[in-house]
């Protein structure tokens, strides 16, 4: 439904593009007066051959039922159409409103087809983020637009991709946020305990030595949800103030009960 109201209501009042099959349907819209919802059917259904071959067939099951829904609510939102003043604040509102609703699309393992499936394929094999995948195809078919969509209308369109992408990279980002811990104490022990209490997940110890104070060390090195980031600092702090801690942002993790690349 959000991602249809970013069609319908922001993106074609406004004459503004869009990049893979979304902007196909609407430079179909524009030059032929055929209905997103028909071309969102006929051009994704071709796309799911390919992703049937590269994903895992749950996510294409779960895109086939994206594509009908998407397609039904394009045809319920299509009368909530807003002509704005400024048509860049259409292309940032479409472009936060389409990364949101491809963001909760991609979290329950799914995509929109399209530029989407490839962005997956590209994110599967090769690791690159897949907003930024997605915003690279979609790019090959925003930049033709301007022969339908005028280059101002274009050159707004690129900013609303890049928008998306940004929304969608953060999006998957805020689902899986994790952050590690590497952490220097005496009481190496007795801190590993605690957080695997705290964090329910398994705490490694690694063997180190200090070079400057030639003492044997235990490293203790975890990872954890970035929303327990707080009990874990202060976990340490009520058991050894004195420990060494380095704290960094964890993209991407993967094996056991963790997660996959985004």
């Amino acid at each position: 439904m959000v991602y249809a109201l970013a069609i319908n209501s922001f993106l074609l009042p406004n004459k503004l593009g869009e990049g893979g099959v979304t902007g196909l349907m609407t430079i179909f819209y524009y030059w032929l007066k055929i209905p997103p919802s028909l071309t969102n059917l006929v051009l994704n259904g071709i796309l799911l051959f390919v992703g049937w071959k590269f994903l895992p067939k749950q996510t294409v099951l779960y895109t086939v039922f994206a594509i009908v829904s998407i397609s039904f609510w394009l045809r319920v939102t299509s009368p909530l159409q807003f002509n704005l003043h400024d048509p860049l604040v259409a292309a940032i509102i479409g472009g936060v409103l389409m990364g949101i609703a491809m963001g909760i699309i991609m979290k329950g393992e799914g995509t929109i087809a399209g530029s989407t499936i490839l962005a997956k394929i590209v994110n599967k094999y090769w690791g690159i983020k897949t907003g930024s995948a997605m915003l690279c195809f979609d790019l090959v078919v925003a930049l033709p637009s301007f022969i339908w969509i005028g280059f101002e209308n274009m050159l707004l369109t690129i900013i609303e991709l890049y928008i998306s992408a940004v929304v969608l990279n953060k999006m998957l980002a805020l689902f899986v946020a994790k952050r590690s811990f590497m952490i220097i104490s005496a009481k190496s022990d007795e801190l590993a305990c605690a957080l695997a209490k705290l964090n329910q997940t398994g705490i490694t110890l690694l063997d180190g030595h200090g070079y400057v104070s030639n003492e044997p060390k235990k490293i203790i090195y975890c990872v954890c949800d970035a929303n327990l980031q707080v009990k874990v600092m202060h976990q340490i702090e009520q058991i050894d103030p004195l420990a060494f801690v380095v704290l960094e942002e964890v993209r991407s993790a993967y094996g056991g009960n963790l997660i996959k690349l985004l």
